[in-house]
């Protein structure tokens, strides 16, 4: 027999999947949004960042360093203002492609490069983990995908505090990582 005392989402009124897509859309949202614009902020940095991957024809990192800011602050408002699958459907293809220009650097021999994840003050050179922290966003949204959502106001907001969640833990990931990697650190060893 089941304890009925116990707390779940389907006794909130929600789906499981509806809300776990939500709120990783809130999430990965709010972690395209940060990227975007600092960005935007730091763009003359952009190219060389993009042309540092060496995946690109010379000819093309200036027009990609000149999309990829508004393509990650579209992706960014489709997943906040709902996550529509058209949205998580583009935010995974961005993090699957960004995952993979990592990996092939990595296995390139090349894992000092910055990865350019946003955050110009902790640079963060390529490394296994932030592959699998791209494919663990993605997959994070794949509900979205899936036909069913949140409908109840209680749904909505174990989405977004979920979606909080999800940023708070990728900032500090990526700011571990960082100051892992920085030279203070590498003294200390």
């Amino acid at each position: 027999m089941a304890d009925s005392s116990a707390l779940t989402l389907a006794a909130l009124g929600g789906t499981g999947l509806g809300v776990i897509g939500l709120a990783g859309a809130m999430g990965v949202g709010l972690v395209f949004l940060q990227a975007a614009l600092a960005k935007l902020r730091h763009r003359e940095l952009l190219s060389g960042v993009i042309a540092n991957y060496r995946l690109l024809p010379n000819v093309l990192v200036g027009p990609a360093a000149l999309l990829l800011a508004p393509a990650e602050l579209a992706v960014a408002l489709g997943l906040l203002l709902g996550g529509q699958p058209l949205a998580a459907a583009a935010a995974i293809a961005l993090l699957v492609i960004f995952a993979a220009a990592m990996a092939i650097n990595i296995t390139r021999g090349r894992r000092e490069i910055d990865c350019g994840c946003g955050r110009s003050q902790l640079r963060q050179p390529l490394s296994w983990l932030l592959v699998t922290r791209n494919l663990l966003l993605a997959a994070l949204l794949v509900p979205r995908l899936l036909p069913g959502s949140a409908s109840t106001y209680a749904d909505l907001a174990i989405a977004l505090a979920g979606g909080l969640a999800v940023f708070v833990i990728v900032q500090l990931f990526n700011a571990i990582g960082a100051l892992a990697a920085s030279p203070l650190a590498a003294s200390r060893r």
